[in-house]
Formats: structure tokens, sequence, C-alpha cells
């Protein structure tokens, strides 16, 4: 079921109901999914080439990464071209660790011939908690001579980012698709809504993240006794 709004509208609004309950409309979904095919195929890499699952895993996903790869949405050329200028002026601000205290960070992810850059921010939210600013309050300092266990933490803060500079870097995020763009996916992947198929993407990511972890193809603990596996025949 698609709503009146997602058919006929030339951009898909972010947030607006897609006609599932529970699910809105994603805000970048074609970054999104080439972010969650790429790091899906590296993760793969771990998984043994002979493994009927890493094989059907990665047709699938190298197939449905191209296919969003052909749906460039207007503006995409420039706005790359100003996204890599962003980048390469203000490298320091685009790390792993951003060491800011209320959490907000930015890094990029190389994954093949594509650079991503990740990031999370701190929304604006309750005057109050804007006022407070994000800082969180660990007491007072010590007072007199600290031992070397009490001074640990004292590299920690130096080393702190002021909470203004995440906003000295503004980020633009990619050009939306058209609706007739992600519709046009939607129908050439065949999973659904475009949130649905980010959904299956993320699913897929955990379970091979999950495999890795725990190395499913490894030869079993405790061997299986002879029969174990056996079922009885029908008489």
């Amino acid at each position: 079921m698609r709503p009146t709004a997602r058919v006929f509208a030339r951009y898909l609004e972010a947030g607006t109901p897609t006609g599932l309950t529970g699910l809105w409309t994603h805000a970048t979904p074609r970054s999104t999914l080439l972010y969650l095919y790429g790091t899906t195929l590296n993760r793969l890499q771990k998984v043994p080439e002979n493994s009927m699952y890493r094989q059907s895993v990665e047709a699938v996903t190298k197939h449905r990464m191209s296919l969003v790869e052909q749906m460039v949405p207007p503006g995409y050329n420039e706005w790359a071209a100003r996204a890599k200028e962003l980048v390469s002026k203000n490298s320091s601000q685009f790390r792993v660790s951003s060491g800011r205290i209320d959490g907000s960070e930015a890094h990029t992810v190389k994954l093949g011939d594509k650079v991503f850059v990740v990031g999370r921010k701190h929304e604006a939210g309750d005057v109050r908690i804007e006022e407070w600013d994000g800082e969180e309050d660990e007491g007072s300092e010590y007072e007199g001579i600290r031992t070397l266990k009490e001074r640990e933490d004292q590299a920690t803060w130096a080393e702190r980012k002021p909470l203004e500079d995440h906003e000295k870097v503004e980020w633009e995020d990619e050009p939306q698709m058209t609706a007739e763009q992600v519709h046009e996916l939607e129908q050439k992947i065949g999973a659904g809504l475009i949130e649905e198929i980010i959904q299956v993407a993320e699913g897929e990511l955990k379970l091979v993240e999950t495999m890795e972890k725990t190395k499913v193809w490894e030869d079993l603990d405790e061997k299986p006794v002879p029969g174990q596996w056996t079922y009885f025949d029908r008489t």
C-alpha cells in the first residue's frame, strides 16, 4: 500500500508515513544502502570463499548495489565535488573518535572506491538540556596532592574537544532521489518499499557480523556422536 502523497510527490519528505505502521520515510536511502551493502561485502571477506552463504549473499548484495548506483539523484556530481572539498579542508573533523563530551562525531569510511562520512550529531532538544550543553557533571576536582590513579583522567579532560567545534563544519547530505527514481529502484529490487529494503540490508549486515564473531564455519567444540543426526525411518 502506497499513500497518495508518496505516489504523486516529486520528492519524498523524510519522516512522513510510508503507509506501513511504524515505518517512516527515510532521509538518505541511497547513501544508506550503498554504505550497508559496501560494509556487508567487506565483512563477507572474512567468511570462507566456499561458503554457500557467502556466495549467495555476495551475489544478491552486488546486484542490488549496482541497481542503487545507477540511480543518480539530480545535482549529485556538484554535491560530490563540494563534499570532497569539505572533507579535504577539514580532515581533522572527520576522524574515528572525536572525543566530544556530548558524543557527537563524524568519520570517513573507505569501502572500495567509495568514501562515506558516518556521523552522529547532538540533536537540539529541551532548552534546559541545551543550557546544560551536554557536558556531564563529573563532580569537583580533588584538592591537594593526588595519587597517580586519581590523575589518570587529567589527560582525558585536557584532550577533549569543545562542544562548539562540531558546529564549525556544516555537512550537506547527499541530494535526494526523486520519487520517480525511488519507485523505479523499488520495482527493480522487488523487495517492497525502499525503507523495507534498508531494513533487510541492516538485518543482513547484523547476521554477517554475528557469523563472523561466532565463526560458524569452524568445527564444533563437541563432536556429535555417531548416529546423532540419524533420524528414525518410517516403518
